[in-house]
């Protein structure tokens, strides 16, 4: 890879972990979000659960639109949306106003985090394109496994504001790297909004987009309930789970990684066997639930597989529609956030039930019906 272009990723890699850790920073601090607006502590997770549906929503749709146009007056122009509205969260004294300025960004969202995957993906050989989409991945599990406690972090030892002023940080220097270092990069030879659109009629098409809601199903199922699981299955102090959400964070990036090199040269071998090796791992789980020292070991491994879903699960819409690739990659995002919605809603349904250890259960069945999409798309691809 040329200098060039290793400082192109860089640049979209801060840009995806300062909107990223945006969007999930929020998490950590909700009732800090209440005391300083005086709301309650559910009408705070307004401030999350509306800025996710929003993404969803905009998924495919806002990439596709912004597909034909300069891909650095797009990325500058996200970029000056979120510092906008972190300079507005910022000074607001009002909950209405800090709603707003979260929402809005929110439709910007997938455009620039398409365009990140397409611009690196498009910036190598097409056999290098996995490992360059999988460093962009690794800049969006920054911002999703670091952003929560950096935003706890800086909250609690300092206030609200200066969270909010760390998120404009954040996007401010990726907005100044983009419009200094990036080269202009009109569109060539893009695909009509109908042809894009033209690929949803391929069944490979949905039973991808399946799989890569059920492999975010499988993984965020049961990982939005890990500080319960820790805390009530393994009684472990709150010191010793903030350690395991950061080795859950830093196997995580290392998962990122493997799956990069591992998409260049056994993309399906790879893909296939995921299902399996995420439910061996939730089996262990399972019956080391109990054991400090071994939960150390399984959340590891764990952090390591589910940072490796997120690399399948792009590359196995991408690779189903690669004459659309801006759509797909919206496509992607849109799937991402279903399926952590339908997972996370799963888990603790589950858990409401029969109880936290149980929570596994929503992770066994997403990766069964996983495998069986994965396949079902492999035998369309043999038969066609």
């Amino acid at each position: 890879m040329s200098r060039q272009n290793q400082l192109l990723m860089w640049i979209l890699i801060i840009g995806v972990f300062g909107i990223l850790t945006t969007e999930m920073g929020v998490i950590g601090i909700l009732p800090f979000v209440a005391d300083h607006f005086h709301v309650s502590v559910s009408q705070a997770g307004l401030l999350v659960s509306l800025f996710a549906l929003v993404v969803a929503g905009s998924g495919p749709t806002m990439p596709m639109l912004f597909s034909g146009i300069n891909r650095k007056k797009v990325m500058l122009l996200v970029l000056g949306v979120f510092v906008l509205g972190n300079i507005v969260s910022l000074f607001a004294t009002n909950f209405a106003v800090a709603l707003i300025a979260r929402v809005v960004p929110a439709f910007f969202h997938p455009i620039y985090c398409s365009l990140a995957f397409t611009t690196a993906a498009a910036s190598v050989s097409k056999e290098e394109a996995p490992k360059a989409v999988s460093k962009i991945i690794m800049g969006v599990s920054a911002g999703m496994v670091l952003g929560v406690p950096i935003t706890s972090f800086i909250t609690s030892h300092a206030s609200y504001e200066m969270a909010m002023l760390f998120f404009a940080v954040v996007n401010a220097v990726a907005f100044l790297a983009t419009w200094l270092w990036v080269p202009s990069m009109p569109v060539q030879d893009q695909p009509s909004y109908r042809e894009q659109v033209f690929v949803l009629k391929k069944a490979t098409v949905w039973l991808s987009i399946a799989a890569a809601i059920l492999i975010n199903a499988a993984v965020f199922g049961v990982y939005s309930y890990l500080s319960e699981y820790l805390k009530t299955v393994t009684n472990m102090s709150w010191d010793a789970i903030s350690f395991m959400l950061v080795l859950y964070g830093a196997a995580n990036l290392i998962g990122n990684f493997a799956a990069g090199k591992l998409l260049t040269r056994y993309a399906f071998r790879s893909i296939a066997v995921f299902p399996f090796a995420l439910g061996a791992v939730y089996i262990l789980l399972f019956f080391l639930g109990h054991f400090v020292v071994a939960m150390s070991f399984v959340v590891f491994l764990w952090g390591i597989l589910a940072g490796m879903g997120t690399n399948y699960g792009q590359y196995w819409i991408a690779s189903a529609a690669p004459e659309a690739p801006d759509f797909a990659n919206g496509l992607f995002l849109t799937s991402a956030n279903v399926g952590t919605t339908i997972g996370t809603a799963a888990g603790g349904f589950l858990i409401s039930a029969i109880g936290t250890q149980y929570v596994v259960f929503v992770g066994y069945l997403a990766l069964i019906l996983c495998a069986a999409f994965i396949f079902m798309r492999n035998r369309t691809e043999s038969t066609s």
